[in-house]
């Protein structure tokens, strides 16, 4: 053996040496963090296949499983359970490159047919799309997946690819077809850092640390989320210690906590954006048929008290529902508060002592956001009654286009603004109650140009309509608050400002004794 392999080998061995001193360090994942979840816990939340358009399954996902690639701390298209992936010359292929060795939490080893199964089962939000544009998912050999495209596809990897959609993210397929789709919901399997221990549907959900998984070791042994929509409940949870984190403390309790020196208050402007949707105005015989009437809205909601109520000023208001971080985004300025304007607007529109609009809907548990916006709208004379709802049936209810009158609304999704357009502006978008022709027509153009800046024009000119016609009632990027108890030392909130919860829970870390 020659010298230079000689120090070569020892060089190696020396490196080894500090890997398993730096594993060892690290030690076994110790102690339990309880999050005060700001709603009730849905099965469907543990279940990639049932994404819903909102971030809010994700922040259980991210402990549970894992995807080909997502957001994490300083890269937010990090490779995860694709090691690599390239796109062909024409733009029809797109080819990943699996990590190997990952076995799932029950022991069945990762592969190129859970990547495949997983797409196939997928059924969240733009499932359509996506099982429509790609014709085929090959494997190649077990730690390569091919998808082939119909036509060239831009935007593939915004839809197949992020937390736009649950559809990359994998879920195992010999255990699914032996258990069978009712015991994967009693018993979720995944490959995330945190393992499913037991749930008490809308509860509490236990999860035990994944010593295995593949990025970091947690260091945190037990989390239990507790499904708490009451917000003056989770602030008592946090002062009290029987929660470590309560999720979106905002109002009141969100200075409350600001104020407390034994407490913490994190923030985060993610992806997101609240808003006005108006169901209604598709229906030739409704008030919010009318432009007017819909500008009026726009013009009655006094977007800066609600911010400074509800978010402590922190949000950054807008005049889109698309976040202005987001790739293609339109920068577009919020409507001014103008109550008498928007007085003027509805008498024009043939409602001189206004109207009534049924009920208005915020996102559960967002009671007070939706308060706020009913008060609003009543001192120019659109009168409502706020609806209270659970937050899983009420994205059903949206999904099914069942919900009437207004919502106060929000998406906090990350992807890019074609990923958010078709989800809530395209007449054929899950949650689309109708749509325009031009505006399909200019979509369905953007979806197949491989040109950014002709792309870019495209989806800005869309945007362009949108405020036009106040097809919305845009109020704020919101910045979200989560309270954060003495035992905590990383919450892991905002490492990647596009997700608004703790993540990745793997870098969550306990004060030491």
């Amino acid at each position: 053996m020659g010298k230079h392999h000689r120090l070569t080998v020892a060089f190696v061995f020396v490196l080894a040496l500090i890997s398993v001193g730096e594993a060892g360090a690290q030690g076994s994942p110790e102690g339990q963090l309880t999050i005060a979840f700001d709603a009730s816990i849905a099965p469907t939340f543990l279940d990639p296949a049932e994404t819903s358009g909102i971030a809010t399954p994700f922040a259980f996902l991210y402990a549970m499983h894992d995807a080909l690639i997502k957001p994490l701390p300083g890269n937010n298209m990090a490779p995860c359970l694709a090691e690599s992936w390239q796109e062909s010359p024409d733009g029809l292929v797109v080819e990943f490159k699996l990590r190997e060795g990952l076995k799932f939490h029950n022991g069945d080893p990762f592969t190129a047919e859970d990547v495949k199964f997983s797409f196939h089962r997928y059924r969240g939000t733009s499932a359509r799309q996506l099982h429509e544009r790609v014709k085929a998912v090959e494997v190649v050999d077990p730690h390569r997946v091919r998808f082939v495209l119909h036509a060239p596809w831009p935007d593939f990897l915004a839809f197949y690819a992020t937390p736009a959609t649950g559809a990359a993210w994998i879920v195992p397929r010999k255990y699914i077809e032996k258990v069978g789709e009712d015991g994967f919901k009693r018993q979720p399997v995944g490959l995330g850092p945190y393992r499913f221990v037991r749930m008490s549907p809308g509860v509490e959900l236990v999860l035990e640390a994944n010593e295995q998984y593949w990025r970091k070791k947690p260091s945190v042994k037990r989390i239990v989320f507790k499904g708490v929509p009451d917000r003056t409940t989770r602030l008592a949870m946090l002062k009290a210690g029987d929660a470590d984190i309560g999720y979106l403390m905002v109002g009141v309790e969100g200075a409350t906590i600001r104020a407390d020196p034994k407490l913490r208050l994190v923030r985060v402007i993610p992806s997101a954006v609240w808003w006005l949707e108006f169901p209604e105005q598709w229906n030739p015989k409704s008030p919010w048929r009318d432009r007017r009437v819909r500008l009026a809205a726009n013009l009655a909601v006094d977007k800066h008290a609600i911010n400074d109520a509800e978010r402590l000023g922190f949000s950054r208001l807008t005049g889109s529902i698309i976040p202005s971080v987001m790739e293609f985004a339109l920068r577009i300025d919020p409507f001014p508060h103008d109550p008498a304007h928007a007085r003027r607007l509805l008498t024009d529109a043939g409602y001189p002592n206004g109207f009534d609009a049924g009920d208005l809907t915020p996102l559960p548990p967002f009671t007070t956001m939706g308060e706020a916006v009913a008060n609003d709208l009543a001192a120019v004379g659109i009168r409502s009654r706020v609806r209270i709802m659970e937050r899983a049936t009420y994205m059903e209810a949206w999904r099914a286009k069942k919900l009437q009158g207004v919502l106060v609304t929000v998406s906090a999704a990350p992807g890019n603004a074609a990923s958010r357009l078709e989800a809530f502006v395209v007449s054929t978008g899950p949650y689309a109650y109708g749509g325009y022709p031009d505006i399909d027509d200019l979509f369905r153009q953007q979806a197949q140009e491989r040109d950014r800046k002709k792309r870019e024009a495209m989806l800005h000119e869309i945007q362009r309509l949108m405020h036009e016609r106040v097809m919305h009632g845009p109020i704020f990027e919101p910045a979200t608050l989560h309270g954060v108890g003495p035992r905590v030392e990383e919450p892991a909130v905002g490492l990647n400002p596009l997700l608004y919860f703790t993540a990745p829970y793997e870098d969550i870390r306990l004060k030491r004794p």
